[in-house]
């Protein structure tokens, strides 16, 4: 992995995070692993600490980029086209008997960049269909799951090119353990701290109940997004179905709720390169009118995008609107990831796709979801538009602006950028 002095210690502290924060794993836990091939050091490390924890079963589940890499470059259509049953029936029933989810990320972002995008959609559409049922159960939060990353040769290389790939694999951990705080000697407290912070900027937002939050940048984003009737704001910690409170991203630094799907109108400007079916799209340029995508540009990676927003009829729809201060700490990283995870937590957002239940009262009832305007799509893909500069306003159900952020800061009482430093 790394040399450098300290680092096993370092992530000996990250994956009891990982266990203790990020899942919560109780007494008599269960817990299934999704880790790259690369990440195996780390993922022996999350056994242990689960065990350590309690643990009664530890499931590690290893994946290869270049597996899909090698199905998309030399595999048939029929091979492209095909997924068995049992694949998503193995997670369904981990789901049912209560596991929850570690996932570490560290993949290549534009490992396929030369690939036909034509079989990268189909693809994606069949996986996001087979394990459908999977996918709203762990966004319902059925389950107790969070996502990490991990350093890897190929992901480093991407994030820091002019930089020998040891030398790379060293900064991409550096700056993980910062974001994550597991840099400090105990990033759990430290994690406390923080998740409070953004509880209360939850309640602040949940007591206002906004109709709309308006966004204004100088790289010309101009888009107000209608909420969802009787929206729910969340952020930071989040208490599963089975009672147990975790942390779903680490890092994370937004809060955020669902949009109503057809009260979206404007234009979104990408602040960031979004990583999205392994390429990465560029320059993303988005006009909404009534709810729905009307008109899509990207200066690179244009087609995927386009892909992206014809998988089904909610595609061209939101089903999130996030806010992340400019001060956040993977802004002050200088770090362009790669990789939405962290990016996305670097600044505020936006995305595509379906919304999740728990951002509506009663949104475990599809057709209450659905009627206070919440989206349902096969995909969820996040993309940045805030800058130092956005301003973010509430607008109220009488149509007044409140200010909630100025330069990229909250501005909103003991939440403004001066208690920021919590």
């Amino acid at each position: 992995m790394t040399s450098n002095p300290g680092f096993e210690e370092k992530l000996a502290r990250y994956a009891e995070l990982l266990v203790r924060t990020g899942v919560n794993l109780p007494e008599g836990g269960k817990v299934q692993v999704n880790a790259p091939v690369e990440a195996a050091a780390l993922a022996r490390l999350v056994a242990r600490a689960a065990y350590r924890a309690g643990a009664t079963d530890v499931r590690v589940d290893y994946n290869d980029q270049h597996l899909a890499l090698a199905l998309y470059e030399d595999g048939t259509d029929a091979a492209v086209d095909f997924l068995p049953e049992w694949d998503a029936q193995e997670s369904e029933h981990l789901v049912t008997d209560g596991y929850a989810f570690i996932s570490i990320l560290g993949s290549d972002p534009a490992l396929l960049a030369g690939v036909n995008p034509d079989r990268v959609a189909r693809r994606s559409k069949l996986s996001a269909q087979m394990s459908r049922h999977v996918q709203k159960a762990i966004g319902g939060f059925e389950v107790n799951w969070t996502v990490a990353a991990m350093s890897t040769p190929a992901w480093a290389r991407r994030v820091y090119p002019d930089l020998p790939e040891e030398e790379a694999v060293a900064r991409l951990w550096d700056d993980i353990f910062k974001v994550t705080r597991a840099d400090l000697p105990d990033p759990v407290a430290a994690w406390d701290a923080h998740l409070s912070r953004l509880e209360r900027l939850t309640e602040y937002l949940n007591g206002k109940q906004y109709a709309a939050i308006h966004f204004k940048s100088g790289l010309g984003t101009d888009l107000t997004v209608g909420l969802a009737e009787n929206h729910i704001w969340q952020g930071g910690a989040e208490t599963a179905k089975n009672g147990i409170r975790g942390v779903p991203n680490l890092p994370t630094d937004e809060v955020f709720t669902a949009p109503h799907r057809n009260r979206v109108d404007g234009v979104a400007v990408a602040s960031k390169p979004l990583s999205l079916r392994g390429q990465l799209v560029e320059g993303i340029r988005v006009r909404f009118e009534g709810g729905k995508a009307v008109e899509v540009s990207a200066d690179r990676g244009e087609e995927t995008l386009k892909q992206l927003t014809l998988t089904d009829e909610g595609a061209a729809h939101l089903g999130e609107v996030a806010l992340v201060p400019a001060s956040a700490p993977v802004a002050q990283t200088g770090t362009l990831f790669l990789n939405t995870l962290f990016d996305e937590n670097a600044a505020s957002h936006i995305a595509l796709g379906r919304c999740y239940p728990t951002n509506v009262q009663h949104g475990e009832n599809p057709e209450a979801l659905r009627a206070a305007g919440g989206n349902d799509s096969l995909i969820h893909v996040d993309w940045m538009i805030g800058t130092p500069d956005t301003d973010v306003d509430g607008i109220t159900q009488g149509g007044q602006r409140e200010a909630l952020m100025r330069g990229g800061e909250w501005v909103v009482g003991e939440l403004s950028a001066a208690g920021a430093k919590a």
